[in-house]
């Protein structure tokens, strides 16, 4: 028998959570990945969300928390080396519409760093399909907490779930296009 690597004991827990706020009717999970990529040997889990009443809205603002061991984090884990300190990469994105990027962007900025403590990096970045520029601009909201996160950290899955949580009804509530 395997003795599973702390990116799958995070995912299971990661992935119930969610599931568990699908269940009760919160959230809808509108997407996931789970990848296994040979070339890099990483594993990346994608799990991606909208809040409840607003699934049928394509502006709805959604949510993705993404995992990711990379080839460095796995074989420090199996092969047990001295003083590495194994785990994973986790980040929060957010989507969504903006109509006016140099209100809607500091705004935004504003609200994350208020919800979130300061704690992570917030980089938003934004798009739009040539053309259809007045139909809003997407922002994509990039949140990096630069540390790795292990087996320690489940208990603060909960906290990450709800700060998202009310990440995404903000902006729906005060930012969406």
């Amino acid at each position: 028998m395997f003795d599973p690597t702390v990116y799958e004991n995070l995912k299971v827990v990661l992935e119930g959570a969610v599931y568990d706020l699908d269940l009760s009717g919160e959230i809808l999970v509108t997407n996931r990945s789970d990848v296994m990529d040979l070339s890099s040997m990483g594993r990346h889990y994608r799990i991606r969300f909208v809040l409840r009443g607003g699934e049928e809205n394509t502006a709805s603002p959604w949510a993705e928390l993404h995992l990711a061991a990379e080839l460095e984090d796995l074989a420090a884990e199996l092969l047990s080396r001295k003083g590495a300190e194994p785990g994973c990469a986790l980040t929060v994105r957010f989507g969504f519409l903006v109509g006016d990027p140099s209100r809607d962007c500091p705004a935004v900025g504003s609200s994350l760093e208020s919800i979130w403590s300061g704690r992570p990096l917030i980089t938003q970045t934004l798009s739009y399909v040539f053309g259809s520029e007045n139909e809003g601009w997407h922002n994509e909201v990039l949140l990096e907490f630069g540390r790795k996160v292990n087996e320690s950290h489940l208990d603060d899955f909960e906290g990450l779930l709800e700060h998202t949580l009310l990440s995404l009804s903000v902006l729906r509530d005060n930012h969406a296009f």
